[in-house]
């Protein structure tokens, strides 16, 4: 599926969770309900996919979770905060990178209209 459709039908997800419950719980929550809300979308989705770290091409035995992982395509982290710092969209584009997929959303629950809560980025490592 098409990047931009793929994000659309995310976004679309999120704001129904959104709209239904509203800013105020806990990310663990909204992850649950993100995972109902595309999956009923027929999408695939996958949360907290785990992901081996490489260092220095060496495979670790630590892994890291990421929130979800939507078509095998698309990260999401999923926060729900009084403001998205810089750190949180850093901590995105290094999932990116470490996951090796393309693009990623951030979206913070915590927030009274949700557009107001989602980031978009790319990892500029992957060529096209």
């Amino acid at each position: 599926m098409e990047y931009n459709k793929l994000t659309q039908k995310i976004i679309a997800a999120a704001i129904e969770v959104h709209r239904e419950l509203g800013p105020g719980l806990l990310e663990s929550v909204y992850e649950y309900c993100m995972v109902e809300e595309l999956s009923s979308m027929g999408l695939n989705v996958k949360s907290q996919e785990k992901v081996p770290i490489v260092y220095k091409g060496k495979t670790l035995k630590k892994v890291f979770y990421i929130d979800l992982l939507v078509e095998d395509e698309i990260v999401i982290e999923l926060k729900a905060v009084e403001v998205i710092l810089p750190v949180h969209e850093v901590q995105l584009v290094t999932y990116l990178k470490l996951s090796d997929k393309r693009l990623g959303l951030l979206i913070n629950f915590n927030v009274p209209l949700l557009k107001d809560g989602i980031r978009r980025r790319v990892n500029k490592f992957i060529e096209d």
